[in-house]
């Protein structure tokens, strides 16, 4: 690896699977800890001119734009600006800047899958945030990539999967949307992708642009929760046996959540040869680590 790279938000579930793929190839990252409040513009600012990286890659709010059950407008809003700085950076110092987004972009409404040239609508403020950080991103900084992601499912305690099986160790009803669809995608998959496109960007490859990545197979929340909870049975002993379905209108975040979230990956194939996984595959290697860590 020619360039040098940049890893913010190296201690979160991606960032730390990113790391564990890189040292498998001997591709390290400059991966500084955060200020105490978190990355902001004047701390970024002070960072890239330190250090002058060729390559960034921002994962640092990936908890709260991929895992949190909920973010405050105020938050999102702090994000933005850090983004839209670092942006401006990128593009002052010559950069390249890896930016992930998500499938929540999209409201949903369409039957089939979305593909890179449908015009985002975002439904909830996270969604809504994301759009504008896209937005600002291409206007600023034209050396970028932008990965949205499908469902991505982590090891994290309190995590999407986490808050999943800690209800599921209790007698109780686990209601989930049986008329939703979306890929899920296992945190180590995302960061294959990640790390893939950072090989071909150091072959001064100049595929800039927006991409999408989702696991192989849409599903529904009840077939992906029914998975898991057969999965999970070889490592621990659950009170809940299969997830009860569910409408998704009725559902507490359907105001924030797509119907349909399915992504379609075409464009990330053909331009840098990237293959979607199975999802199914990624879930024993991930309960694995749940379990052992939590």
């Amino acid at each position: 690896m020619r360039m040098r790279l940049m890893l913010l938000g190296g201690g979160n579930a991606l960032g730390q699977a990113l790391i564990r793929l890189g040292a498998e190839e001997d591709i390290g990252f400059l991966a500084p800890r955060p200020p105490e409040n978190g990355w902001d513009p004047a701390s970024l600012t002070l960072l890239l001119d330190e250090h002058r990286p060729h390559v960034v890659i921002n994962l640092a709010y990936y908890f709260d734009w991929f895992q949190a059950e909920s973010v405050s407008e105020q938050r999102l809003a702090q994000q933005e600006r850090a983004v839209e700085r670092l942006a401006e950076l990128c593009q002052h110092h010559e950069m390249i800047l890896v930016q992930p987004s998500s499938y929540r972009v999209f409201d949903g409404s369409r039957a089939t899958a979305y593909s890179e040239k449908d015009e985002p609508v975002p439904l909830g403020t996270r969604g809504q945030a994301l759009w504008r950080i896209e937005q600002s991103v291409r206007a600023t900084c034209p050396q970028h990539v932008l990965l949205r992601f499908g469902w991505v499912l982590d090891e994290s305690i309190d995590g999407a999967l986490g808050r999943f099986l800690t209800r599921a160790e209790q007698p109780q009803e686990l209601l989930l949307a049986d008329d939703r669809r979306g890929n899920p995608t296992p945190v180590d998959d995302a960061a294959r992708v990640i790390l893939s496109v950072i090989k071909q960007l150091d072959c001064d490859a100049p595929l800039w642009g927006t991409y999408h990545y989702a696991g192989n197979e849409a599903t529904t929340p009840l077939a992906l929760g029914q998975a898991i909870l057969g999965e999970a049975q070889q490592w621990h002993k659950l009170a809940v046996q299969a997830p009860t379905a569910q409408a998704h209108a009725a559902r507490p975040d359907a105001s924030e959540e797509p119907q349909n979230a399915v992504l379609a990956c075409r464009k990330i194939l053909h331009t840098f040869g990237i293959k979607p996984r199975a999802w199914r595959s990624g879930l024993g290697p991930l309960l694995d680590r749940f379990y052992r860590h939590g």
